[in-house]
């Protein structure tokens, strides 16, 4: 929507200490949300934090009006893709597609 709200903010858990425990980075471009960098660690994994911060994460995405959410996931990252597909996620039949705009190593002579 036009008047939509396209920001959501990143979330992070803690620990009762304040240390941060787990994040996600989350988005809104108008037309679909993206969850990125969901981040648990290894301390605290299997505690539900992953669950809780992409349940938040959903919740503000569906405020600002955000009809639907999408990730990225490597085809063998089998954890995640289970994790994923526990929450309700689904394979979407699409080609992803990029362009690397900075070139990882020494640079390309012109």
């Amino acid at each position: 929507p036009a008047d939509a709200d396209h920001t959501a903010p990143d979330r992070a858990a803690t620990d009762p200490r304040e240390t941060i425990v787990g994040s996600v980075m989350a988005g809104y471009d108008g037309h679909r949300g993206w969850l990125s960098y969901l981040a648990a660690a290894s301390s605290h994994r299997g505690r539900g934090i992953g669950r809780a911060l992409v349940a938040e994460a959903e919740r503000l995405l569906r405020e600002r009006g955000c009809p639907k959410v999408q990730l990225m996931v490597r085809p063998d990252n089998a954890a995640a893709r289970g994790f994923y597909d526990a929450l309700g996620y689904e394979p979407f039949d699409t080609w992803t597609t990029g362009k690397r705009l900075i070139v990882d190593g020494p640079a390309v002579p012109d």
